[in-house]
């Protein structure tokens, strides 16, 4: 018993020295990472004059398509880059209870059977309830498209580009696809 603490005394200085001489650096978000905002928060930015179009993440808890999509493509070096530098990204979960107010109309929650909606994912997917689907918005929070289903990020690059700069204004999607250049680390 006597030898335990005396091991505990001697040690002691030893531990708290030890512990102290590391330094403590705080966490920093990586760059590869999306930085998700609420609806409300990219409302926000935008009317603080933070102009940038809108990016929608529609899911659900359930949907395997969209874990896989958050697993692998929103993971992406070159997904999330390209997403900082031109969308405010919002997730938005199709059954959240929560009220969502926008342009004075309060969108709620919709029961029905075990699962529900929620109205504001409704209007942005026009009544097809599919996931994942994302959602394109442009600087003044008007839809621009959803676009249904799971896409890997190769793709999905793709997509991002033909939104963010504006093709969508003036090409059809089968011309941009024939000009559209990966970026080195999609290929």
């Amino acid at each position: 018993m006597k030898l335990i603490s005396v091991l505990r005394l001697s040690l002691a200085p030893i531990l708290l020295g030890l512990l102290f001489s590391f330094k403590m650096v705080p966490p920093t978000e990586p760059a590869n990472e999306i930085e998700w905002l609420t609806w409300e928060q990219a409302i926000e930015k935008l009317e603080n004059g933070d102009k940038k179009k809108i990016f929608i993440d529609v899911y659900t808890d359930w949907c395997g398509w969209c874990k896989k999509m958050d697993k692998s493509t929103f993971q992406h070096p070159e997904i999330a880059k390209y997403m900082k530098e031109n969308f405010h990204a919002v997730k938005l979960d199709a059954e959240g209870k929560d009220d969502i107010v926008f342009r004075d109309h309060t969108f709620k929650y919709v029961a029905q059977g075990r699962r529900g909606y929620h109205e504001l994912a409704a209007s942005l997917l026009q009544g097809r309830m599919s996931y994942p689907t994302v959602v394109f918005l442009d600087e003044e929070a008007n839809l621009i498209s959803p676009v249904p289903g799971y896409q890997p990020a190769e793709s999905f690059h793709k997509i991002l580009t033909y939104f963010a700069e504006e093709h969508y204004k003036d090409t059809e999607w089968q011309e941009f696809e024939k000009t559209y250049k990966a970026p080195e680390g999609l290929k």
